[in-house]
């Protein structure tokens, strides 16, 4: 069981090929939306936020996502677009990609600097 929520998007599949949907399954309303690409083998991310909450969907490929709540650490693979893993505003998160990985991002908030934190959680 993971202290993480990855949720599974309604997906519906014929041999035409498949269509995901996500509505009204985001506990907060998506003002931002961005998408990762080409990062093949690098790290992003490492960071967390004051307020803003993430939605994350890996498109294609494969994306690891390392998430620390303070309290937990956990890896998370993200390797199909059915997939949503929910980012609290508490969780620091670092994402490494795989070849050819597309990651949609949906943000509760617009882009201000001031929102993110950049110092990990500290361990004993």
């Amino acid at each position: 069981m993971s202290a993480f929520t990855l949720l599974t998007l309604k997906t519906m599949s014929d041999a035409r090929g498949a269509l995901t949907v996500m509505d009204g399954i985001l506990p907060f309303p998506v003002v931002r939306s961005f998408w990762i690409y080409d990062a093949d083998g690098h790290k992003r991310g490492g960071h967390r936020h004051h307020k803003t909450r993430q939605a994350l969907v890996a498109l294609s490929g494969a994306v690891v996502v390392s998430m620390d709540d303070g309290e937990t650490r956990e890896e998370i693979t993200l390797s199909s677009p059915d997939q949503c893993l929910l980012v609290e505003p508490k969780d620091w998160h670092d994402m490494t990609f795989g070849p050819g990985s597309i990651l949609l991002v949906f943000a509760s908030h617009g882009y201000d600097k001031g929102d993110y934190i950049h110092t990990p959680y500290e361990r004993l």
